[in-house]
């Protein structure tokens, strides 16, 4: 019996909780993982798992076992990588997981670069706004919003993107211009319901120093933030998008911004948008991840100069 290799089964198991998912995640088939359990339990000579064909769970020499090896295989994986030449040892699977609009409009577009960089990674980038299990789904590497943020993961911001209040030309013809945050519940204002839970997201402003959430008149909503934007270049009302959704629209006069401009008062200015990067824990932070995070906080500064450089916990 490979040890080495029951012990990875094993720790995948537990992971995602099921023998299906870790066979799907090893490339194996679930009776082979299964039958590799049952070697390492006859060499250990005591049951790690309770297995029903409804249910598994972790006996209490499982439980202690797991504690003892879970990090194991990621610390054989880094002790390899770190002697390996870099930049051209870098290989295998990296799965990066993103909010949905920071993925389309920021991470693609980087993908081909950093490939070239590493031809031997396989990238895998999954864009959702929906809830991200990093263990069971087999991510790496999340890049997340603070709405996204929860206890138990290694969470650390790394760029800081403008807001840009915005509407149509045609809107500000019909409607007029807003001066001040304010004055946004006299207008017509397009708001976002963000997927995960269902509540509209607030537009928050900083004047004088202080925090606060701009009365607004919501008058269209979508869970979609590139629909929002092209609702607003088409004149239905003002939005509040991330800089890298609205660029496009205002380089092409499709969009204008507001509030940021002569109009708008000089003490008042939109909340950004705080993107996080976040691992499972601090054995996660492997030369690919690290090697991600470099290429891309390295773009991020040359758009938003502003951005802070991933600290590795």
């Amino acid at each position: 019996m490979n040890l080495l290799a029951a012990i990875a089964s094993f720790i995948k198991v537990v992971e995602t909780g099921s023998i299906v998912g870790a066979a799907k995640h090893l490339g194996l088939s679930a009776a082979a993982v299964s039958q590799t359990l049952n070697r390492l339990e006859e060499h250990l000579g005591t049951r790690l798992l309770l297995r029903t064909t409804r249910s598994m769970a972790l006996t209490e020499s499982g439980a202690l076992y797991y504690a003892k090896v879970q990090h194991i295989i990621a610390d054989l994986e880094s002790a390899h990588s770190a002697i390996s030449e870099p930049d051209t040892e870098l290989q295998g699977r990296l799965c990066i997981a993103s909010t949905a609009a920071f993925g389309r409009h920021v991470l693609a577009p980087l993908v081909a670069g950093f490939a070239a960089r590493y031809p031997r990674l396989t990238l895998e980038l999954c864009t959702t706004d929906s809830k991200i299990n990093h263990i069971q789904t087999g991510i790496d590497l999340s890049l997340r919003i603070k709405p996204q943020l929860e206890d138990g993961i290694v969470a650390r911001k790394i760029v800081s993107v403008p807001f840009l209040v915005c509407a149509a030309p045609s809107y500000l013809e019909r409607a007029g211009w807003p001066d001040s945050p304010d004055q946004l519940q006299q207008h017509a204002c397009l708001g976002f319901r963000y997927p995960l839970d269902g509540r509209f997201l607030r537009w928050g402003f900083i004047r004088d120093g202080q925090h606060y959430y701009a009365p607004l008149n919501v008058t269209a909503m979508s869970d979609d933030i590139d629909a929002l934007a092209r609702m607003a270049a088409h004149g239905a009302g003002i939005a509040r998008l991330a800089e890298f959704v609205a660029a496009p629209f205002i380089q092409s006069g499709q969009l204008v911004t507001l509030l940021e401009n002569s109009h708008a008062p000089k003490e008042s200015s939109t909340e950004p948008l705080d993107i996080y990067a976040c691992i499972q824990d601090r054995s996660a932070m492997t030369p690919k991840v690290k090697a991600f995070l470099d290429y891309l906080t390295a773009h991020l500064e040359q758009r938003w100069p502003k951005a802070e450089l991933f600290a590795a916990p």
